[in-house]
């Protein structure tokens, strides 16, 4: 017989979410597709250390229940998400304050029971905030004499997040674009507040400490946190992508399979030699894409590290509960930091506790003496009896947005090749999943896709290696 032209409609080369969402619009479609992935598991960077039953996030981005992907993906329907008490906390000046909750939820707006004209200022300097990125007018904040946390701080605190939620994506995007600290204090918002409130906020958001990310960017983050609220996956990051590989159909996914090369009809694996196809969509991060299309552009990237402690001393005070906690002072390596096991209790086995904990750019010498002395001061205990489980550094951890940055980067190079993830969008779970859509919509296209194009089995079998 004579061997098809083909073997499958389309080749994905990685099977990190933007790869393997992909492939669940494609197949949707009845288009014939083969995912291919390097290592021996799925995820790419999203992926999930197994410890002792502890289940330990080695970049642990937060997402948002906002994400418009997360509802839209197919495939993810069974998504389990555990989300963060509303709003965060802040240590600040020696105090912890929640900043950012609804007014209904009753903790917005001020100090836990602190008290004083310092604390004060600090209600009124984050109601300042929120007012100016919804584009209240000046002058609206609360007076100098309203209690703090009290019902007026609260409603209007959650009357200006609202505004924000409601704000139209497309008007939030048509802002001029400067580098997200610039822009801030461009619209009046005070360098205090800046550092005191939105400086450690945007960073657990971004991973950019420097508030160098594109103000329509680091716009975006506080849309999507006003609109919903901070959560992970239940059982860790990787969870979402074997959700998504999961759901697939058998035989969709390849792991341990090397691209050596690309072109718009064939890709050349080390295992398997030549796979002919019709198109090819290159889902890996951006430095590997390169690797494949010399000529793509590679940004630079923010490095993280995230340090997992645990503690069975039931004399350990947590009085965060399942909260954000931000170091607005910045007094040691720690940016955020999460009781994860209050937040997600299938992250840590019985009668133990998970405190995981993010360092932004580049770790210090002695990275978790310097984090156990910060969470020390941060939680107000000692840390002295605290086991750590891992540290994980990922020195290109999440692509940098600064301006001018293009929220839509082409995704369609040419007819028969094309390139997804979060380097094409934003630097987010929700810029991988929507590159991921525009890729898959625009092969389509491509291929005239209203039906079945290839007789073969959905699920084809790669060659043997020559």
């Amino acid at each position: 017989m004579l061997e098809p032209a083909y073997q499958v409609d389309v080749v994905i080369v990685g099977a990190g979410i933007a790869g393997l969402s992909a492939a669940h619009r494609l197949t949707s479609a009845g288009i014939t597709t083969a995912v291919l992935e390097a290592a021996p598991c799925v995820g790419g960077r999203m992926s999930t250390e197994k410890v002792d039953g502890f289940r330990l996030d080695r970049i642990g981005q937060l997402l948002s229940t906002s994400y418009p992907e997360l509802r839209l993906t197919p495939g993810l329907d069974g998504l389990a998400l555990r989300r963060f008490a509303p709003g965060v906390l802040l240590h600040r000046d020696g105090r912890t304050q929640r900043a950012g909750a609804p007014a209904a939820g009753g903790s917005a707006g001020g100090a836990r029971g602190a008290r004083g004209a310092r604390s004060t200022r600090g209600a009124r300097d984050a109601l300042h905030v929120v007012r100016a990125l919804a584009g209240a007018p000046r002058g609206t904040a609360a007076a100098p004499g309203a209690p703090v946390g009290g019902a007026v701080d609260q409603a209007r605190l959650g009357a200006a997040l609202g505004r924000i939620a409601a704000t139209p994506v497309d008007r939030v995007l048509a802002r001029p674009e400067l580098p997200a600290a610039q822009a801030l204090a461009q619209r009046g918002v005070p360098v205090r507040t800046i550092d005191g409130f939105l400086r450690p906020l945007l960073a657990a958001l971004l991973c950019d400490p420097g508030l160098t990310t594109s103000s329509r960017c680091a716009d975006l983050a506080l849309h999507a946190f006003a609109s919903g609220r901070l959560c992970v996956p239940e059982g860790g990051a990787e969870a979402l992508p074997e959700l998504l590989a999961r759901t697939l159909p058998a035989g969709t996914v390849h792991t341990g399979v090397r691209v050596t090369s690309v072109s718009t009809t064939s890709v050349t694996t080390a295992e398997h030699g030549e796979v002919r196809c019709r198109a090819v969509l290159l889902a890996t991060d951006a430095r590997a894409a390169a690797a494949l299309l010399p000529g793509l552009r590679v940004p630079d990237f923010h490095p993280v590290t995230v340090v997992h402690h645990t503690t069975d001393d039931p004399a350990a005070a947590f009085p965060t509960g399942g909260s954000l906690l931000l170091d607005a002072d910045r007094g040691g390596p720690v940016a955020h930091t999460a009781v994860l096991s209050t937040v997600d209790p299938s992250r840590a086995p019985a009668g133990r506790v998970l405190i995981s904990s993010t360092v932004l750019g580049p770790p210090p010498d002695g990275v978790d003496t310097a984090v156990r002395i910060h969470l020390s001061r941060l939680y107000g205990t000692s840390t002295r009896r605290w086991e750590t489980l891992a540290v994980h550094h990922t020195p290109e951890a999440v692509p940098a947005m600064r301006p001018p940055h293009d929220l839509r980067r082409p995704v369609r190079l040419l007819a028969g090749l094309y390139v997804c993830g979060d380097h094409r969008d934003t630097s987010t779970v929700q810029g991988a999943l929507h590159s991921a859509h525009r890729a898959a919509s625009a092969i389509l296209a491509d291929l005239g896709a209203t039906g079945s194009l290839h007789s073969a089995d959905p699920a084809p079998t790669l060659p043997r290696a020559a």
